[in-house]
């Protein structure tokens, strides 16, 4: 595992560098200008100090020249590192489509992961080297932060709602896990660590845990047993929206509005079935709020979002 006092460590994701590259170049630039304006004022200080006998009035005109070179450079510069910033901070919105999906949940005081094939830790995360890796997740109680120092990502978890983030390893090896945001007495001890492994290594430790059934599996067993099957599939006296393809769709709502059917519109259609309802549906779905945990929402979602791939006929 990482040197748990090493100040600053070395960047162990493809978008780390760029961060370092980022960070460097805007601490040059501000150290370099106030340098200047350091030694402009020295200058100043010196030369015009109380008993020296210097011409203390102007000696030549305003030159406007002058004056627009040395604010617009500066002003140039830190545009074109916002601009570069800022575009390397939108690459990280949208994780590439074949990232693992990894559902994290974070509680007082520990990280829960989920892994679509099952397999669950706590407070440990094991991924394959060099493969895209995209995080969804949620806070079950409080404000959580996740934070990997040599990853060079963090990203708040907020209850009742789904965050993302996604970057892909470099190097394999242990990295501190950290919480970034004080969430309660015990919050220093909200730690754990990346385990980055080699893809073989991986699929080992993926076979070692195997005997559970996957996340979209449990989702299906949940999804027949609070009797979702009975209204949104075939032969349902209740007429509801068919959920076959519909992850990643676009949904018209009964407010005219169109929204995409993501993570975050599914949890609300359990849990405030009436916020969004679907154009040409009656608003009779019941919430399910206080019935399901954050953990049996998340495998509804991993299910709904397997429905994607199948036929109608082939659901339950």
């Amino acid at each position: 595992m990482a040197n748990p006092y090493e100040m600053f460590p070395s960047a162990a994701t493809t978008f780390g560098r760029y961060v370092d590259h980022i960070f460097f170049s805007l601490l040059g630039i501000s150290s370099l200008v106030l340098l200047m304006l350091f030694i402009v004022m020295w200058v100043f200080v010196i030369r015009y100090r109380r008993g020296v006998e210097v011409p203390r009035k102007a000696t030549s005109p305003r030159n406007v020249k002058v004056e627009a070179t040395w604010t617009l450079i500066p002003l140039l510069i830190f545009i074109g590192l916002f601009v570069w910033a800022g575009e390397r901070y939108l690459s990280l919105q949208a994780a590439p489509a074949d990232a693992l999906k990894v559902q994290v949940i974070a509680k007082q005081w520990m990280w829960k992961f989920q892994h679509p094939s099952g397999q669950r830790e706590i407070d440990q995360l094991h991924i394959p080297l060099g493969q895209p890796i995209e995080l969804i997740m949620t806070s079950q109680d409080v404000i959580h932060s996740f934070y990997v120092p040599a990853f060079r990502v963090k990203r708040d978890l907020v209850p009742g709602r789904y965050t993302t983030v996604w970057f892909t390893s470099t190097r394999t090896g242990r990295f501190r896990l950290l919480c970034a945001e004080y969430c309660g007495t015990s919050h220093s001890q909200m730690r754990g660590e990346v385990v980055v492994m080699q893809p073989a290594d991986y699929e080992a430790w993926l076979d070692s845990r195997e005997g559970k059934p996957t996340l979209a599996e449990e989702g299906a067993r949940i999804f027949r047993a609070h009797g979702c099957s009975g209204c949104h599939f075939g032969g349902s006296t209740v007429r509801a929206p068919s959920l076959v393809g519909v992850f990643g769709s676009t949904v018209p709502l009964q407010s005219g509005e169109i929204v995409v059917a993501d993570e975050a519109y599914i949890r609300d259609s359990i849990l405030l079935p009436k916020k969004q309802v679907v154009a040409g549906y009656a608003p009779v779905m019941p919430s399910f709020a206080g019935q399901l945990s954050e953990e049996a929402i998340l495998k509804l979602i991993a299910y709904i979002q397997s429905l994607a791939s199948i036929e109608e006929s082939q659901t339950p």
